[in-house]
């Protein structure tokens, strides 16, 4: 499968995503405007989502060769005859083995045109860890916020280079906070989920010692490094102070010993 918008090669040049990313915010721009017209509550996540959040700081991700490959969105599950409807008037289609094997968690629809696809979760990312995003669509626009951005990405054991990136993206621009604000990344809400499931727990601080590891490697600019460091130690230090529940104790004796986490099952795109 080839990089939708982008010659084929494996090593593009700035120029080349920023002309990606311009036509792929062209799409999600006239995909986001059926939403409104058809009344669906409907939220960006993936990697287009960081780049809509911090565009000042893109040329992270641009000298990390960090191509868009799809637009996905979260939305309720009250809404989907709605999205549904709404790709097919636009004429796309969909993939019919997803539709009849978890339709009601997840749907494909792809471009009449381009090689581009579309994943829509329903209510929850169901991944290594689920992210309920229910009751929380309407906290932002048009992305879901940033605290579940994040969480799209720690939620990930098997985490690479571009998902990190993602997140250093992030932590570059906005703060972090106690509490659900405009413009900041809600940490408590991230200590409060690792600190009740072990699990949880397990993999984000796997991934933020991740992170650290690689900051140097994927930023070249000092007060870059410095600033995303110093975040992430911050979270770090947030989650280790968040008290544990007793289910979290009494899963932490047995560690690594059980998985702690689900697989996650490769969907046919064909």
């Amino acid at each position: 499968m080839g990089h939708p918008f982008l010659p084929e090669k494996d090593k593009f040049t700035a120029e080349e995503l920023e002309q990606q990313e311009n036509s792929f915010r062209q799409l999600l721009d006239q995909l986001m405007k059926k939403a409104e017209e058809c009344k669906v509550v409907m939220r960006v996540i993936g990697s287009i989502a960081f780049r809509i959040r911090a565009p000042e700081y893109v040329y992270i991700e641009y000298k990390n060769n960090r191509y868009l490959t799809d637009i996905d969105f979260i939305v309720y599950s009250r809404d989907i005859v709605r999205v549904q409807d709404m790709f097919f008037e636009l004429g796309w289609s969909e993939n019919q083995s997803v539709l009849r094997l978890s339709g009601d968690k997840r749907r494909i629809f792809y471009h009449p045109t381009e090689d581009i696809h579309s994943d829509i979760f329903i209510d929850k990312l169901r991944f290594c860890h689920p992210v309920d995003f229910r009751k929380r669509l309407e906290i932002d626009y048009p992305t879901i916020s940033l605290i579940d951005l994040m969480l799209e990405k720690l939620q990930i054991v098997e985490i690479n280079r571009k998902d990190l990136v993602d997140m250093m993206l992030l932590l570059r621009k906005y703060p972090l906070s106690n509490q659900e604000e405009p413009d900041n990344i809600n940490v408590k809400y991230l200590a409060k989920i690792c600190s009740k499931n072990w699990g949880w727990w397990r993999t984000t601080t796997m991934n933020l010692d991740k992170l650290l590891h690689f900051v140097k490697e994927y930023l070249e600019d000092k007060e870059d490094i410095q600033i995303v460091t110093d975040k992430i130690i911050q979270m770090k230090d947030n989650i280790a102070a968040q008290p544990k529940s007793l289910g979290w104790k009494m899963r932490s004796i047995f560690g690594n010993k059980f998985k702690w986490y689900d697989e996650v099952e490769e969907v046919d795109r064909g």
